[in-house]
């Protein structure tokens, strides 16, 4: 009977939400840095961000404690800044308003909130922040970062997370003969190694061969030919008795203009998954370590399996490649060059929002390509468009207020004819024009890399065996394509930059000036008998490149999309792995996602199956060596389907800068099933589509703070969210025509839709 009444008694607590605490937040950031413990913070004023619990739902309300000493802060006497009750939603970018902050020093930070129905949380774990030197008179370009060291020893990275070593032991270790070993670390990576090693002898030594690929006898395959497959050949003289030894890489010296050195406190790092040793059979192997240097990831912030095994294994492939390729702090080219570029460092940073919630390594490398521009004229617009991908992920407008003006120029609007149009061959692109967007060498149109190999021409080293290369064909010509279509695009992203900062003007100019562009290129290089674009004026050779890079900017009227799909269809995948991104966004755009699904999955030379068949452990910078014989086996601009599955596949895209408001527009193509975990700035979006003929069943999780918008085939009018019916609205849905539409908050949410 007592029981029965304590029961009674505890019920309206137990039943009733309301009374309960919510969590406190978790995911706590400064400047967008997870760990800025492990960096300096150089803004004088810095911003903060946490996860709103998603059993608050929404926020209403934060307080910000901010001290000189973790024992203030746990005190609850801040020192430096108490925020008191802040009654707004904002969760993300709010700027500290407390006292001055000394540089060169370290303060501590926690919040804690309140839901909209007034619940409470407690305050979240303390963070530890580090200030580094405010007065920015010395850097020579707008975001530059340098190398600090923090304390005797121990070295951070100005604004931005850094790379540091793990240990790897082989996954395999084998004796393959007198005196010799072979390990397999099951994966390649940049790194070093360390050897184990006895012997008895005092003038003995041990050839070490570290490398990307394999022969078939367990060795490491030592004829790289043209490529640039990981190998490396070094003789370790040894010690009498039992020793442990490191081994010394070469510095990395790839003399192209902007090559990205390691910093002088690391090792020299090369990739290699394998390792062959010979020696005398006297000499004992101990053990192998491999010292594999990982920029800052959280390999659990993401996942992905699906119904189709291939997808899964190029998910992996893309996903460990965006884990592995970011070694010196910034998105650069591979190994070879080690030089960061405007189009690779684009499709990376998509990728690297997709699978990990990190945002600093996105931001510099945008900063650092602004000042320091590579030749193509396309890559230039690239900038422009990293950094509205930027705000549109994180919702932070600091940026892009330091870099307005260069993002400005970087439209290559001062190459814009009367009608609009842009050119590299009509005698614009001037030295002071050069000198505008900071390139110091000629701009040339590239359309797509590397080049074909005309008849009766030698090959190069860098160019494919076929004439149209990987640019099926294309015939370039004053008034291109591919460059105004980019144009185009960059001009619309700059308008919505434009808005983001308040600058109405130049809103309304970007926007006008987009529209005169498509107008432009409609009339001059559209093919209304054929329904195609053409490669440019004066030429009536229409391109693969000419058509998906239109269809992807949705560029092309609602009229002319079905014969731009058609004729796309019929070229395959003509284009390189950088040229992958942009077809694939451009059959998502136009609701083609069973043929996307198969370029994704296919086993052809001209696939990410390839790379994984050939034996690489990353994406390769071509399809294949036949294509680029001087490829490198660790290029992140071939990981495109690691975003297009998350952005397009299963459709999760922000609407409101910094995921306040997003979307899922899952297009499955045949795949029964498909699962999704994506990290965010504010939390993991979860996302379980079971799809089955005439029927979906979605388990979706939204993070707190936020809005989920869902949409639905059409013929899938028929929708339950926990159970109960909602009515749906009807949304025309760009290309892929209407949809059915419902909003979520924050929350987990059974769905099921299917016809009436």
């Amino acid at each position: 009977m007592k029981l029965l009444i304590l029961f009674l008694l505890l019920l309206p607590a137990l039943s009733n939400d309301k009374n309960r605490n919510i969590p406190a937040p978790e995911g706590l950031t400064v400047c967008l840095l997870r760990a800025p413990n492990q960096a300096v913070v150089t803004n004088p004023n810095p911003s903060f961000g946490w996860i709103f619990p998603r059993e608050g739902t929404v926020q209403r309300a934060y307080q910000i404690l901010v001290a000189s000493s973790p024992d203030l802060l746990s005190t609850g006497k801040a020192d430096l800044w108490n925020s008191g009750k802040i009654n707004t939603s904002q969760s993300i970018n709010i700027k500290y308003k407390g006292k001055n902050l000394n540089p060169d020093s370290a303060f501590w930070w926690r919040v804690k909130v309140w839901s909209k129905d007034n619940r409470e949380s407690d305050f979240s774990k303390p963070q530890k922040f580090i200030t580094g030197n405010f007065n920015k008179s010395g850097h020579s370009w707008p975001g530059q970062s340098n190398w600090i060291e923090a304390e005797p020893g121990k070295w951070v990275a100005e604004d931005r997370q850094m790379a540091s070593f793990s240990r790897n032991e082989p996954v395999l270790m084998k004796k393959t003969g007198a005196g010799s070993w072979f390990a397999d670390f099951g994966k390649a990576a940049f790194a070093t190694l360390e050897l184990s090693v006895t012997t008895p002898d005092t003038d003995d030594s041990l050839t070490v061969f570290p490398g990307e690929r394999k022969n078939e006898d367990y060795s490491v395959h030592k004829n790289p030919g043209r490529s640039n497959i990981g190998f490396y050949k070094h003789s370790l003289p040894l010690q009498k008795g039992t020793h442990t030894y490191l081994i010394e890489i070469p510095f990395h010296d790839a003399r192209y203009p902007h090559s990205q050195k390691l910093a002088p406190f690391y090792p020299e790092v090369l990739p290699f998954r394998y390792v062959e040793t010979t020696g005398s059979d006297d000499i004992s192997i101990n053990s192998i370590t491999r010292l594999s240097l990982f920029y800052y990831f959280d390999d659990e912030a993401s996942g992905f399996s699906c119904s189709d095994e291939n997808l899964n294994k190029v998910w992996d492939l893309c996903k460990y490649t965006l884990k592995a390729t970011p070694f010196l702090g910034v998105y650069c080219d591979g190994n070879r060059e080690r030089m960061p570029y405007e189009a690779d460092a684009y499709i990376q940073q998509l990728g690297h929002y997709s699978v990990d919630r990190e945002y600093s390594a996105a931001r510099y490398t945008t900063a650092f390509l602004l000042s320091h521009a590579s030749w193509p004229t396309e890559w230039q617009m690239h900038t422009v468009m990293m950094a509205r991908e930027h705000y549109m992920y994180t919702g932070d407008t600091s940026f892009l207020a330091m870099v307005y003006d260069d993002l400005k120029k970087k439209t290559l609007i001062g190459l814009a004819h009367e009608n609009g149009l842009i050119s590299t061959r009509t005698g614009k692109v001037t030295p002071e024009f050069l000198e505008s967007i900071h390139l110091n060498r000629d701009m040339t149109d590239i359309v797509d890399w590397p080049a074909g190999t005309p008849a009766g021409q030698k090959q190069a080293g860098s160019a494919g065996p076929l004439p149209e290369g990987e640019r099926d064909g294309y015939v370039f010509t004053d008034f291109n394509t591919v460059v105004n279509s980019f144009h185009f695009h960059s001009l619309r992203c700059m308008s919505e930059i434009a808005e983001a900062l308040g600058n109405e003007e130049d809103q309304k100019f970007f926007n006008e000036r987009a529209e005169k562009v498509r107008k432009a290129i409609m009339e001059n290089m559209f093919d209304e008998t054929r329904g195609i674009f053409t490669d440019g004026i004066g030429t009536g050779h229409g391109s693969l490149h000419a058509n998906m890079f239109p269809l992807a900017f949705n560029l092309v009227p609602q009229k002319n999309i079905q014969s731009v799909t058609e004729y796309i269809k019929t070229r395959g995948m003509a284009c390189s792995v950088y040229g992958a991104q942009y077809l694939l966004e451009a059959l998502y755009n136009t609701g083609e996602a069973r043929y996307a699904l198969d370029l994704m999955t296919a086993e052809t030379k001209r696939s990410w199956m390839n790379m994984l068949n050939v034996g690489s452990t990353m994406t390769t910078e071509a399809w294949d060596e036949y294509y680029k014989p001087n490829l490198t086996w660790n290029h992140a601009w071939g990981a495109a389907p690691a975003n297009i599955i998350a952005r397009r596949m299963m459709g999760i895209q922000p609407l409101e800068p910094g995921f306040g408001s997003f979307v899922i527009n899952p297009q499955p193509g045949y795949l029964n099933r498909a699962e999704i975990k994506m990290p965010v700035i504010r939390g993991t979006i979860l996302c379980n589509l079971t799809n089955n003929e005439g029927e979906w069943e979605m388990e979706v999780s939204v993070p707190g703070n936020c809005r989920a918008t869902v949409l639905f085939p059409a013929n899938l009018n028929n929708i339950k969210v926990n159970g109960k019916k909602v009515k749906t609205k009807i949304t025309n849905h760009y290309y892929s025509g209407e949809k059915n539409l419902i909003n979520l908050k924050s929350g987990d949410f059974i769905i099921s839709a299917k016809q009436y």
